[in-house]
């Protein structure tokens, strides 16, 4: 009987530190929610024929890292001159980033605005970037009817 009273007693103190265990392994493997990257595209819905546009797209990251990334659009029909633009740049918690894109469109095209992390050197203070695991690009995709 005495046996049975030990084990129990283990058990208990045993299943109390399992339990602290797992809520701290819990919280450790919480997910904190921080965003490898946010995007916002302005660009106009509607043009006209030879008329100039202009696309903006706003980056930016929640993480306390920063990143090299590259940002450039695409699109369904041929578009020339700064339409076809990339732009690189060091994307940084504090320092959100601004990319712009004036062209001249002639017909009604669907335009794909795209930023994605790369590795690359001399782009960032002191070559201090990381790629993070997962998905390393973002995407959004918009029509401009010409009419």
């Amino acid at each position: 009987m005495h046996f049975l009273q030990l084990l129990f007693r283990a058990s208990s103190a045993a299943l109390l530190l399992v339990l602290c265990l797992q809520l701290g392994t819990n919280k450790a493997q919480e997910n904190t929610g921080r965003k490898v990257m946010k995007m916002e595209v302005q660009m106009p819905r509607r043009a006209n024929a030879s008329e100039e546009i202009t696309v903006k797209m706003n980056v930016k990251t929640e993480l306390r890292e920063c990143m090299v990334i590259t940002s450039y659009l695409r699109s369904n029909i041929t578009i020339e001159g700064p339409f076809n633009y990339r732009f690189t740049a060091c994307l940084c918690e504090n320092a959100p980033r601004n990319f712009y894109w004036d062209f001249h469109i002639n017909e009604t095209a669907k335009i794909v605005a795209v930023a994605h992390v790369i590795q690359q050197l001399d782009i960032c203070p002191n070559n201090e970037a990381v790629v993070p695991l997962g998905p390393k690009y973002i995407y959004t995709i918009g029509t401009i009817t010409v009419g």
